[in-house]
């Protein structure tokens, strides 16, 4: 029992919420059929090829098909609040074929590696990430995203390398409530339990994963 509870509270980290749940996202996109909208409305933010150098927009090179097509769909149906995203799917008419083609190209992008560069953090978030904190109840990242960050396709989103300010935004987000699209309350639930310095702890580690 008392392993079946712990695998249940690790399975919760599903940070970023998992993409299992939509049929819709899990079929097949086409990138060619993606280019142009990369490159006339993505690739101002994102990068041409995912690899996003501005810290308030998320790198998307290497991030699973899935979980892309799972977040554009939930932008555009208002269960992720973002204002800049809600019309950037709305305004250009996004179909569900554009999501999957996208997701698609995106994942066939190749992820530029970050650098950490606060080695206490580094420490600490290190031992969040892979140990979690038994002591608040806090399950380690590594169970669902994998050691090295890489997360498992359909169900746990890619997390290494990528910006610091981002990953503290969105587990800020989820410890407020502000970002609800995570299935059964699963991050908004780990988030609460995190102080902030955890937050930044964690995200400074996850910046340097590859």
């Amino acid at each position: 029992m008392k392993n079946t509870m712990a695998f249940a509270a690790l399975a919760a980290l599903t940070a970023f919420s998992p993409a299992h749940a939509d049929d819709t996202a899990v079929a097949k996109g086409d990138p060619a059929k993606a280019q142009q909208l990369v490159t006339t409305v993505c690739a101002a933010c994102h990068g041409a090829d995912g690899n996003s150098t501005s810290p308030a927009y998320p790198k998307l090179a290497g991030q699973h098909a899935e979980y892309i097509t799972k977040q554009l769909m939930n932008f555009k149906s208002g269960d992720r609040k973002n204002p800049i995203m809600l019309g950037i799917v709305t305004s250009n008419n996004l179909t569900p074929d554009d999501m999957k083609n996208l997701g698609a190209y995106f994942a066939a992008q190749t992820p530029k590696t970050g650098a950490a560069k606060d080695k206490t953090l580094v420490e600490a978030g290190e031992k969040i990430f892979k140990g979690g904190d038994s002591g608040s109840g806090v399950p380690a990242c590594a169970a669902c995203h994998g050691p090295a960050g890489a997360g498992i396709p359909v169900q746990f989103p890619r997390l290494a390398s990528q910006h610091k300010e981002y990953i503290y935004a969105q587990l800020n987000n989820f410890r407020l409530g502000d970002r609800a699209n995570d299935g059964g309350k699963m991050m908004r639930t780990i988030a609460a339990k995190m102080t902030d310095q955890e937050m930044k702890a964690v995200a400074e580690y996850i910046s340097g994963l590859h």
